[in-house]
């Protein structure tokens, strides 16, 4: 069934939350954790994507093979899921037991190093094309550290790695047993070593401490080696007699001593991470205050410094050219691009930095606009994923948003008092409407023409109406005894909805003579309300849990589902009753029909999204929009062992970043030392704010605590039948060509990508055939073929075979063609260049042949008159 088919397809609003950012091999693109998910953003073809696999809990660290075709990601618990990240496919779950720190892969890809508290492990990377019962092999366990061991780094050759610890040291291991061989310990810092790198040449290893130090470590002399102060490191004898194996085992065998101390000298701040690009000798670090530096090793020289953020910068990543840098910052939850060289950015994306409220579709389906509590208003694209667009005039949360049905505006309501008109052609804030006393906007409206809009007070119980095109305020209409939750407008214009907590909804026939008022009571508060696309029905929640459906024309109730079993689900950590028996609270506050008005759609306070059938009352599909466990209310059932006397364990803070004191600082009143002392740990619960449906009726998006998820009937990857290996030359297209299979032709000719070759299987298609042809094209090669012939038009006399083309293919593939237009404009562009050239030849044609016929005509009638 279509309308229950609707599957995850991307997660806007939020671009970072935790962990480590890391670029692909190709440094095209950027996998960021978002929670429990993946999102990837593609930085060339400026698109974003979120793989659709979810981790247990909010993702701690991810890494990806050198090859790209192994994704692992591991959560806060130490589980961890290998992913095909090629086709976006789980393979295999996996538990380290363990917090985990870091995860590396080895540089040949065959080994995974990870952290596992004080030790290390090393595991064989499994093999991405077999099933095996159990792919993770452990290859050893490295002991050493006292403290928790906090990175790893691997050395160029795949033979050796060293990690850093809380314990102040690092040490190096090899990955095999070398003979005389004991680990290296680096020692001398005074606070925990985050990270440590090797050069490029692997004679040199750097150390970055917590504290802002950077030790550079190589080979002692013999000279003063005897009395060298660090006497960790005895002497050890110089490798085997073969001169073949000396530059392998040089690593270990040489004896490391501190060359170098420099020091960052950053006042009032401590290193958070850092990152080496060993072919430019670039050292990236993040500092807590949101300021970074570039400094060129071994020399220590400082490139620049600079602020990007307000924040401390959680996680720093550079491509392996070393041209882009990546930032992370938690609390703001920015991820930040930056190109060095050019001092310029190449993606600054921040999501709402408290709840997103509320949620509108545009009217094409192409944009959405998002309202959170920060007092923000976003617009994001739904094909690229990217937030285009912030507005911050409001000084409060952001209640409701909405476009109007016609032109480049959209509304917002705030709590600030303020309900404002922003321009999306100069993106600008062009009207601002207030009421005559400060009150609280919870609610918007804007009728269909654009013309009025209006906004419903949670303090004064008032409903307001504002002229779009002066700014003054039409009418207060009042009648409501309590906080106005919901209003709507018919989309037929003449009637406005409005409902509240007094257990009521009140229809308004606001553009009469009349002004008559009608009342609907219902047996709970209103928490919201929706019309039929035809405008003849209503539909509202209530705090019961109940939806309720009028006739509006003849002011029936004509159904009632009841809804609180289908919304109700989850248990809270700190929650004295089981799941299934706590319903209370658990109600729809979002309701939107969708396209054809067959079906609603209701999301409330619960992990729950559900669509139900209007006509049958019953339910269609129930969507979980979270398994995230790092969230209050996805566990059905609460782990008794986690539970103890003084509370569920899940709340109490043991240890972690916040642990330090450093971080518990509050610098927001003047002449504060110690900061919040009792800062706690608090977690956030699985909720839906907003459901919208697209008008396009192919997708439904919800605000949730997440960020803003997108679910879609259509296919995120597009499967290519014919993108399989096989012998692609030039012959064996001719031959394919000739054995009269002209699509397979066609494909190759793509895959090859030779335009003489593309032209000769085009032009040898039969004209019955090209309907059918175009309807089974693969879509991803259907803007390559429409730009083909696009370009074809301008060129060849075959006119009508091109636009013979032309039609059968926007014919079979127009609705993927429109939901992607911004993305294939420059192909439409090309085409109407080519269209309208045909139309000027053809009328240029034709009223030169019709001069020549009146003119031909003209002499037969003058030669008529002669033999008369």
């Amino acid at each position: 069934m279509m309308k229950a088919n609707y599957k995850f397809s991307n997660l806007c609003g939020t671009v970072y939350r935790q962990g480590n950012v890391i670029f692909t091999p190709d440094g095209n693109s950027i996998l960021s954790p978002v929670g429990n998910r993946v999102s990837v953003f593609d930085l060339v073809t400026n698109k974003s994507y979120t793989l659709p696999f979810e981790n247990r809990k909010n993702i701690a660290v991810i890494a990806l093979s050198p090859n790209s075709n192994v994704l692992l990601s591991v959560d806060e618990d130490g589980r961890a899921l290998l992913v095909n990240f090629k086709r976006a496919v789980v393979l295999h779950h996996f538990n380290f037991k363990k917090k985990v720190n870091a995860v590396e892969f080895s540089p040949d890809g065959k080994y995974i190093a990870a952290t596992h508290e004080t030790h290390v492990q090393v595991w064989r990377t499994p093999n991405h094309l077999i099933k095996e019962f159990a792919p993770f092999v452990l290859h050893r366990e490295y002991t050493g550290h006292h403290d928790e061991v906090l990175s790893i780094q691997w050395s160029l050759d795949s033979r050796f790695f060293i990690t850093t610890s809380r314990d102040m040291t690092a040490r190096l291991f090899t990955l095999e047993p070398l003979e005389g061989f004991r680990p290296k310990t680096f020692a001398g810092h005074r606070d925990g070593i985050l990270n440590a790198y090797f050069s490029a040449d692997s004679k040199t290893i750097y150390t970055v401490s917590r504290d802002g130090a950077v030790f550079t470590w190589r080979a002692k002399s013999s000279v003063h080696g005897s009395d060298d102060e660090d006497d960790e490191m005895p002497q050890e004898p110089v490798a085997s007699t073969s001169s073949t194996l000396l530059p392998d085992n040089t690593i270990p065998n040489t004896r490391w001593g501190i060359s170098e101390r420099h020091y960052f000298n950053q006042a009032n701040t401590r290193v958070v991470c850092s990152t080496f690009h060993s072919g430019s000798n670039l050292l990236v670090v993040g500092f807590s205050t949101g300021v970074f530096g570039l400094w060129e090793m071994p020399d220590f020289t400082n490139v620049y410094t600079l602020s990007i953020s307000q924040e401390k910068i959680s996680s720093v990543a550079v491509n392996p050219s070393g041209e882009w840098i990546a930032f992370g910052a938690t609390k703001l939850g920015q991820l930040l691009v930056w190109e060095w060289q050019s001092e310029s950015y190449i993606l600054k994306q921040q999501g709402h930095y408290f709840d997103m409220n509320t949620l509108s579709y545009s009217t094409d389906g192409q944009n959405i606009a998002t309202g959170g509590d920060d007092g923000k208003v976003k617009l994001w694209n739904t094909t690229s994923g990217f937030c285009y667009v912030t507005f911050t005039e409001h000084s409060s949360a952001v209640s409701a948003v909405e476009f109007a049905k016609q032109g480049q505006v959209i509304f917002s309501a705030s709590l600030d008092g303020t309900v404002r008109a922003f321009d999306l052609v100069r993106y600008r804030n062009f009207r601002t409407f207030t009421s005559p006393t400060p009150v609280q906007f919870s609610a918007l409206a804007v009728d269909p023409s654009g013309e009025v809009v209006a906004a419903g007070s949670t303090d004064s119980f008032e409903v307001f109406m504002w002229s779009v095109q002066t700014g003054r305020l039409l009418d207060v209409l009042t009648g409501h005894e309590g906080p106005i939750s919901s209003l709507a407008f018919s989309p037929t214009g003449n009637t406005l909805a409005s409902a509240s907590w007094d257990r009521s909804v009140r229809l308004w026939n606001v553009f009469g003579r009349s002004r008559a008022v009608e009342p609907f009571t219902l047996s709970a508060d209103v928490l919201a309300l929706a019309f039929r696309p035809d405008g003849h029905e209503l539909a509202a929640s209530t705090l019961d849990g109940q939806v309720a459906f009028w006739d509006v024309e003849h002011g029936k109730q004509t159904g009632v589902i009841e809804g609180r079993k289908d919304v109700s689900g989850g248990r809270r950590a700190d929650d004295r009753v089981a799941a299934t028996n706590d319903a209370s609270g658990k109600a729809f506050t979002s309701l939107a029909y969708t396209a054809d008005g067959g079906c609603v759609i209701a999301g409330g306070n619960s992990k729950y999204v559900v669509i139900y059938d209007v006509r049958e009352g019953v339910m269609v599909k129930k969507f979980q929009i979270s398994q995230n466990l790092s969230l209050d209310g996805t566990e059905e059932f609460l782990d008794s062992r986690r539970v103890t006397d003084a509370g569920p364990l899940d709340l109490i803070d043991e240890r972690g970043d916040e642990s330090d004191v450093d971080d518990r600082l509050d610098t927001a009143l003047p002449g504060t030392q110690k900061g919040d002392m009792s800062k706690r740990k608090y977690r956030q619960e699985a909720r839906t704010k907003c459901v919208r449906f697209s008008p396009t009726g192919r997708a439904w998006a919800a605000a949730s605590t997440e960020g803003l998820l997108i679910y879609s009937l259509d296919d995120s990857i597009a499967f290519d039948p014919f993108d399989l290996d096989m012998n692609l030359t030039p012959q064996s297209l001719l031959a394919v060509l000739a054995n009269g299979e002209y699509l397979k032709a066609l494909v190759m000719a793509f895959r090859l990508n030779e335009k003489p070759l593309v032209q000769k299987v085009y032009e040898a298609v039969p004209r019955e055939d090209i309907r059918l042809m175009a309807s089974q094209l693969p879509v991803m090669y259907v803007p390559t073929m429409l730009q083909f012939v696009a370009s074809h038009l301008e060129k060849s006399p075959h006119m009508e075979f091109d636009l013979l083309w032309t039609n059968a293919l926007l014919a079979a593939h127009g609705r993927y063609l429109h939901d992607r237009s911004t993305q294939f404009a420059s192909v439409f562009r090309t085409l109407q260049r080519g269209l309208v050239g045909c139309q000027d030849i053809v009328s240029r044609i034709c009223s030169n042949n019709n001069a020549t016929l009146t003119y031909i005509l003209d002499q037969q009638r003058v030669r008529d008159e002669r033999t008369k």
